[in-house]
């Protein structure tokens, strides 16, 4: 699942992002791209709410 984070703009952003889904059942792997403004979300049963609501916990809006 790939996800446009357009707030994000350094490495602090990078880790909070990652933290939060990381910390998530199912996922597997989380991938920031701060060029692109994207997060990739790999692993099994993934929600998009609540990867969504992850990454507004973290402070950031997703696109």
């Amino acid at each position: 699942m790939v996800l446009s984070v357009p707030g994000m703009t350094c490495g602090h952003c990078e880790a909070a992002v990652t933290t939060e889904v990381s910390a998530l059942d199912g996922v597997l792997a989380v991938a920031v791209d701060l060029d692109a403004k994207t997060v990739t979300v790999t692993g099994t049963s993934l929600d998009r709410e609540r990867i969504v609501a992850a990454i507004d916990e973290a402070g950031f809006d997703v696109g």
